[in-house]
């Protein structure tokens, strides 16, 4: 295997010391997985396990409000989980394996609708989206928590909404790289309609793979459900970023057209 060198300078109290870092001469992609809203990242970490077998460089993060900053859970707003999830996206792109031109990003509800927005601000080629959620692009900088009774987020997911009238679907519009959605089949938080929303925005990718999950919750409460989902993910990884075929996992999908979801707990 090539390799590359590169001259680095270690830091020492108030003097540097001069080094050479060798690492492998092929740059690989990196892959940041972002948790929906009541998750945290411990849900990925197996996930990223796989992805990290077949030659990725895998970042999972709790977003605020979450695991050891639970305490700000109330308070925070879309606008600080986006400022969390430019913040980890910019730490994974700066690592010296990773080929900045070659990220993927994989989300999943509340998540997956922070992914799509991040693809607006910063380069991403692949972008996995598991029951993406989608809000009003009004009361910005309200918390989190409050958005579901301010918005009326039950009608609103029911509706038709075009990339006009949502940032999250005009970022999805402008996408041009490759692009899965995963559908959970008795979704309680996420209709259909949501998964449409998106699909019908992504028009400019450049592939569009779209799977449900049969019989599965939002927050994939059955291991069948989230091996079946983890299946998805890898198959999706070894023929789209690494350009392998593989046949169809067994298990719980269906609608072989279509391409499929993850969990999480609480609300989206």
């Amino acid at each position: 295997m090539p390799t590359r060198d590169e001259p680095v300078y270690v830091r020492v109290e108030d003097e540097h010391i001069l080094g050479t870092l060798i690492s492998p001469g092929s740059l690989i992609p990196g892959v940041l997985f972002v948790h929906g809203w009541g998750g945290d990242q411990r849900q990925y970490v197996s996930r990223a396990h796989e992805l990290a077998m077949l030659g990725c460089v895998c970042l999972t993060f709790d977003l605020r409000g979450h695991a050891q900053t639970q305490a700000l859970h109330d308070s925070v707003s879309r606008e600080d989980g986006m400022r969390d999830i430019l913040a980890a996206y910019d730490f994974l792109a700066a690592h010296h394996n990773v080929d900045s031109d070659s990220i993927a990003v994989v989300g999943s509800s509340y998540g997956g609708y922070l992914a799509a927005l991040l693809t607006a601000q910063r380069p991403v080629k692949w972008l996995a989206l598991r029951v993406p959620a989608l809000y009003k692009d009004s009361e910005w900088h309200v918390p989190k928590l409050r958005l579901k009774a301010e918005q009326n987020l039950e009608t609103y997911r029911q509706q038709p909404v075009t990339p006009e009238e949502s940032k999250a679907l005009r970022a999805c519009r402008a996408f041009t790289g490759d692009v899965l959605i995963v559908e959970s089949e008795r979704d309680s938080l996420i209709p259909h309609q949501v998964i449409v929303n998106y699909r019908e925005a992504c028009m400019s990718a450049r592939s569009t793979t779209y799977r449900l999950i049969e019989g599965a919750d939002h927050g994939l409460s059955s291991e069948a459900w989230k091996t079946a989902y983890t299946e998805l993910l890898v198959k999706w990884f070894k023929e789209i970023v690494f350009g392998v075929r593989v046949s169809e996992p067994k298990a719980l999908t269906s609608k072989p057209d279509a391409s499929g979801p993850e969990t999480q707990t609480a609300e989206a």
